[in-house]
Parts: structure tokens; C-alpha cells; sequence
């Protein structure tokens, strides 16, 4: 059974999710007598989305190795929480992108390793896209007038380092520094909630 964890009430509201879901197979199993047996439950996702730290969050323990960049289960593990087994999994994305905004957006989120990208150029493109959707978020943090706000994304970025006093000798901007804060930063939420995605217009 593969489950996602979208639905809200947390680990209760998950597990009750799942019961609802296997109804009919644990009423079968009940009547062979099999009322005991485990619910077994894959917890499958893309790289960096959670799905270590949600097996903890069930598990309320530390049971899972998990890390806030993509790669760090390398294996399947099982974890057992009560009636559940839960099956841990590298995460899993597409052998190719159709669409270089969706490869963004995962490179945004961390989902792609970081080692494989320029930082600077994942930085920029990120300020382009909150400049065209949240560029309040943007303003508020890091303090930009609305000058500021308009200008060229990597022209943002180093006024952002600048800010920040990520200078050099020469007074030169450290962008590449700037461009893993800021980055960092939209990762640990610091710029608010977001979305990267919006529903299409009808």
C-alpha cells in the first residue's frame, strides 16, 4: 500500500487514513483469523520531501535516518511501530523532465543534489520566480525597497549579500555565499509558505 500524507490530523489522522482505506482487507483478515497480522505500508516520494522525518514523526522516535538534503537513505529499511511496518525508500524521480520549470522547482525544494548545480544560477532563477509570485516575501526579508525589488535578478542577489554584509576584500559581494543563504533560507521556510505552483486558469 503506498500512502501519501496529505490528508490533515497528523499521525492519527494518517493511520486512521490507511485503516479506512484497507477496511475491507483487515474485515478478510479478521474472518481467516489473521486480526493481529501488521499493516504493511510503503512511504514512497521524491528525494528530500520528508519521508524519513514522517516515519519518525509515526514512529515519535528517532527510527529513520533522515537529513535535510536528498540522498540520505540509500537503502530500504523497515521500521516497525506498533501494528504498522513501514517501509522506507530512496527517493524516486522522473528518468527526464519534460518541463525545465518542474526540474526547477525541485532543484528549489532540494529534491535535486546541490553538488550538481551551480548555486549561483539556482539563486538567481529562485529570485526571478519569488520576484514574479511573492516578491512581498521578499521585500520583508531581506528588507528591499521597492527599487531594490525591481532589479535584475542577479543584481538582487548581490544586493541581498550586500545586506546581509557577505562582502569581500574591495568591498566586492560574496554571491556565491548569498546565493546558499538565500537558498538555505527558502528551504527552511524563512520566506513564509509558498508555492511554486498555482492551478491552471480556466
Amino acid at each position: 500500500l503506498a500512502v501519501t500524507s496529505k490528508n490533515r490530523g497528523g499521525v492519527q489522522g494518517v493511520k486512521n487514513a490507511i485503516e479506512t482505506e484497507l477496511a475491507e482487507l483487515l474485515e478478510r483478515r479478521a474472518v481467516k483469523g489473521m486480526a493481529g497480522a501488521k499493516i504493511r505500508v510503503m512511504v514512497v516520494g521524491i528525494p528530500n520531501v520528508g519521508k524519513s522525518t514522517f516515519i519518525n514523526s509515526f514512529a515519535g522516535a528517532a527510527r529513520a535516518k533522515a537529513a535535510d538534503r536528498p540522498g540520505v537513505t540509500r537503502g530500504k529499511q523497515w521500521v516497525t511501530v506498533g501494528n504498522y511496518d513501514l517501509l522506507d525508500v530512496p527517493g524516486v524521480l522522473w528518468k527526464k523532465f519534460d518541463s525545465m520549470e518542474v526540474a526547477g522547482n525541485l532543484a528549489f525544494i532540494g529534491s535535486i543534489k546541490d553538488d550538481v548545480l551551480d548555486i549561483e544560477a539556482l539563486a538567481t532563477a529562485l529570485l526571478g520566480e519569488m520576484q514574479r509570485m511573492y516578491p512581498e516575501r521578499l521585500a520583508e526579508r531581506y528588507r528591499l525597497t521597492a527599487e531594490e525589488l525591481g532589479q535584475d535578478a542577479y543584481d538582487l542577489l548581490e544586493t541581498v549579500g550586500r545586506k546581509r554584509g557577505m562582502l569581500m576584500s574591495g568591498g566586492v559581494v560574496n554571491t556565491e555565499r548569498a546565493a546558499i543563504t538565500l537558498v538555505d533560507e527558502f528551504r527552511g521556510a524563512k520566506l513564509g509558505r509558498v508555492s511554486l505552483e498555482r492551478p491552471e486558469e480556466a
